[in-house]
């Protein structure tokens, strides 16, 4: 194991958990064994993931003298539904498992999230570890106990808040991510410095392209700053009573897009800024950032390689998939837009006229 390992404190009313940030980290028998109950391990990888870090995780557990099966669901957000759920309970009942069964969620943001519900939902709660292999689950969808799948009309409306006993967060498996899911990544990396953290968005505006060559120790304080923020906002609202929601700056705008175009077809965190984008321009068009602001943002996610123009369905389509959001509230559409950049504030005031003109202005 790496010898620059960084740790995270989740700190909730009842429990905390740690975030174990580093090379190596993933497979460390050291980490993984005190945080398992059972004699029973079920992983839960995808196919994309399982040919890469399956066996080698699998070989520390054996080591360890755990009972151990794997299920490598398919690899795509399209999958993120009820029947690709029912795969891992297969797994679940045909291996026999008890309330003391561990499942890991070794992948992305995907394979977190439905793993985290079915640990959540088998026999009404099972144990249950991320080990998170994109930059974006890294930084974000493992932290925070967030767990859901996809429907046709909506993305995220089915699922749990059901946190991890563990996230090993190993910058080591980040060194085998295509270029444009590092990308999509860094969308909620950003996210952090608009929301809570001018002096991270400052500091990235400075060190991108360090992030973006994938320099080991950039990337391993990109994620600890980022699950730091995450972690803090989490801790003061666990189950999304109030601040919590500030998260998701760029996320209603973005989950239009995703829901919209298909599961797939962009990627989350592309679609989260656009998302962002949208968000900045309705924030401007109320008075509260400048163009300077604006620009500064824009050119932010150009640098990064991502879109800074949403998908041109018409504000009309956006305004209909965003009235099946998760934020709506007593039929108003609650968004998270930006007094300033590093202080997002949660505005359910703006007409439908105002969020159609910022989406257009934004190509969508």
């Amino acid at each position: 194991m790496g010898t620059q390992v960084r740790e995270v404190v989740v700190a909730l009313a009842e429990r905390q958990y740690t975030v174990i940030i580093g090379a190596e980290v993933a497979f460390s028998r050291e980490l993984l064994a005190p945080m398992i109950r059972g004699k029973q391990v079920l992983v839960v990888t995808n196919t994309t993931v399982a040919p890469l870090y399956a066996e080698r995780l699998c070989m520390t557990l054996r080591c360890a003298g755990f009972d151990l099966s794997v299920v490598a669901l398919p690899d795509s957000e399209v999958f993120k539904d009820w029947e690709t759920l029912n795969a891992i309970y297969d797994a679940l009942l045909s291996a026999h498992a008890e309330r003391s069964t561990t499942l890991i969620a070794l992948g992305g943001g995907v394979v977190g999230d439905m793993t985290g519900f079915a640990a959540a939902t088998y026999q009404r709660g099972v144990p249950f570890i991320q080990i998170p292999t994109t930059l974006l689950s890294q930084v974000d969808s493992s932290v925070g106990g967030k767990t859901a799948i996809n429907h046709p009309l909506g993305k995220n409306m089915i699922g749990a808040f059901y946190q991890p006993k563990l996230v090993l967060a190993d910058t080591g498996v980040l060194t085998t991510l295509p270029d444009r899911e590092l990308k999509a990544g860094l969308a909620e990396v950003i996210k952090y410095g608009l929301i809570r953290d001018l002096a991270f968005f400052e500091w990235l505006e400075g060190n991108l392209e360090r992030v973006l060559d994938r320099e080991p120790e950039a990337l391993a304080y990109v994620i600890e700053r980022s699950c730091r923020n995450k972690a803090d906002v989490v801790a003061a609202d666990e189950t999304e009573q109030g601040e919590r929601a500030t998260l998701n700056l760029g996320h209603t705008f973005g989950h239009a897009i995703e829901t919209g175009l298909g599961y797939g077809v962009w990627l989350h965190g592309e679609a989260v800024a656009a998302g962002t984008i949208m968000a900045a321009a309705l924030s401007q068009d109320l008075g509260w950032l400048t163009q300077v602001d604006f620009d500064r943002i824009s050119r932010l996610f150009e640098r990064a390689g991502l879109p800074v123009r949403g998908a041109p369905m018409g504000s009309a389509r956006y305004l209909e998939l965003m009235s099946h959001d998760k934020k709506v509230e007593g039929g108003k559409l609650r968004l998270i837009l930006l007094r300033a950049i590093g202080h997002a504030v949660i505005h359910a005031e703006a007409s439908s006229a105002q969020i159609a003109a910022a989406i257009k202005r934004c190509g969508g």
